[in-house]
């Protein structure tokens, strides 16, 4: 690509004013942003006025620096550095963005940039004699996966051949440009694999059974350490203090010369010629026995010092209800020798309360529809037996009755929806973009052609 630059001034207008609409509609969006941040709006004013005039010219810039207090420069900058702003005069009809980044380039750009040529002009941003087409080389759109494509104003054709691209800038030369449909131009869903799944087609055959632990082994008494002998030495676990380690050394006439000692142990102690210091000792049977009392009292909800167990839980409103319901209704920070006493009592007040039931909301409180106009339906059911529309993705049997509700009970009506369709339907649904982004149309006109096997063929799994 080359520098992106200004036209040249012989077609430059005079001056740039929005419309009233417009007017307002860029008031509207400045004042959005809060103070000293509404030089954010630079993008949107000039998508803006790009949209009144078909381009952006130099008085378009010198107009939005103004509005925003913006040197002139700053607003250059970002007309001059995104290719959705076209800097000089183009197509009236169609201007043809031609994506040349690597994917694209590799699977045949180059032959759609010759189409562009041939059909259009052979210099990039010269328009066809009345003035309806014009073309562009640009960097990457953002649909490497479906190369090579290009964009149509708003819009993406992907997957394109030669042929193809030939037929697109056809129509849209004939003013035609709305019967093709944006995005793939094969036979696939989206970036699915063409023709359907290739991969992992062989049912599973291997399973998976709950893993489930071996028993502990069974506990068995700790073997008595043996005597060590009156004149060996035992020396102090490698965890006490020097203190402890200097009174277990002994010394005296009769005592043996010591080694020097690393932390409080000897150096040179052949543990394997020395069975004595295994085995636990009795300060660490004492640690146990005390470790074991404290469990018990925690698992009894009291701390060792005999307070209840509550640290965890002033003002959890959610941890009391929790702990309710595991504690058998106890009230927090209650033991549960108390809970029991309790409710072995007999006494009303007492008793640990039943668990709440599950409250039932009303369909009336809860249907979309009836929030959104009414439950009348809005489309006339055609006769015969309704359609399967569970078939198509995103379909629930619920959602499958509150269309049927409002008339919709056959595929064809779901391939057939129109724009205005869509925005009624959506809203009486409370599904605000839910059709397009789940390809309503494409599942319903390939279960209309051919049923769930079309669809299984054409998408390579079932639709559910």
């Amino acid at each position: 690509m080359v520098a992106r630059r200004l036209a040249d001034e012989s077609v430059q207008p005079a001056s740039f004013a929005f419309n009233e609409e417009n007017q307002r509609w860029a008031e509207g969006r400045i004042a959005l942003y809060p103070a000293g941040r509404q030089q954010s709006a630079v993008i949107p004013l000039l998508m803006r006025a790009q949209e009144q005039e078909g381009w952006v010219s130099r008085a378009v810039i010198e107009k939005v620096a103004e509005m925003l207090g913006m040197a002139y420069i700053r607003v250059l900058e970002v007309a001059t550095f995104y290719t959705q702003f076209l800097l000089q005069p183009v197509g009236t009809r169609a201007h043809v963005q031609v994506c040349g980044t690597t994917p694209c380039m590799l699977r045949g750009a180059g032959e759609l940039i010759e189409v562009c040529k041939s059909k259009i002009h052979p210099e990039p941003f010269s328009r066809t004699e009345d003035g309806a087409l014009s073309w562009e080389e640009v960097e990457c759109a953002g649909a490497c996966v479906n190369a090579p494509m290009v964009t149509i104003f708003k819009d993406t054709y992907e997957d394109l051949t030669p042929q193809r691209l030939e037929e697109i800038i056809d129509a849209f030369h004939a003013g035609r440009g709305d019967t093709i449909r944006p995005g793939t131009q094969i036979e696939r869903l989206n970036s699915a694999p063409e023709g359907g799944r290739v991969t992992l087609l062989e049912p599973a055959t291997a399973t998976r059974e709950k893993f489930v632990p071996p028993p502990p082994p069974p506990e068995t008494a700790a073997p008595a350490a043996p005597a060590a002998p009156a004149q060996a030495a035992k020396p102090a676990p490698a965890s006490a203090s020097p203190a402890a380690a200097a009174a277990a050394t002994p010394t005296g006439p009769g005592a043996a010369p010591q080694s020097p000692t690393t932390k409080g142990r000897p150096s040179d102690v052949n543990e394997e010629a020395a069975p004595a210091v295994k085995g636990p000792a009795p300060q660490a049977k004492v640690s146990e026995e005390k470790a074991e009392a404290e469990q018990q009292r925690f698992k009894e909800g009291e701390h060792a010092d005999g307070k209840p167990n509550d640290a965890m839980r002033p003002g959890a409103v959610g941890a009391e209800s929790d702990a309710s319901k595991l504690d058998g209704g106890r009230a927090p920070g209650k033991p549960v020798s108390e809970a029991a006493s309790d409710a072995a009592s007999g006494d009303p007040k007492r008793e640990a309360p039943e668990p709440e039931k599950a409250v039932q909301a009303e369909p009336e409180t809860i249907n979309p529809i009836r929030e959104h106009g009414g439950d009348g339906p809005i489309f006339t059911a055609p006769e015969g037996s309704p359609d399967d529309l569970r078939l198509l993705t995103g379909v629930g049997p619920v959602l499958a009755q509150r269309l049927n509700d409002l008339g919709i009970t056959k595929w064809s009506q779901v391939a057939a929806l129109t724009p205005e369709d869509f925005a009624e339907l959506e809203e009486r649904l409370n599904m605000k973009g839910r059709i397009a982004r789940e390809s309503w149309l494409k599942q319903a006109e390939v279960l209309v052609r051919g049923g769930e096997a079309e669809y299984i063929r054409v998408f390579g799994k079932k639709s559910r």
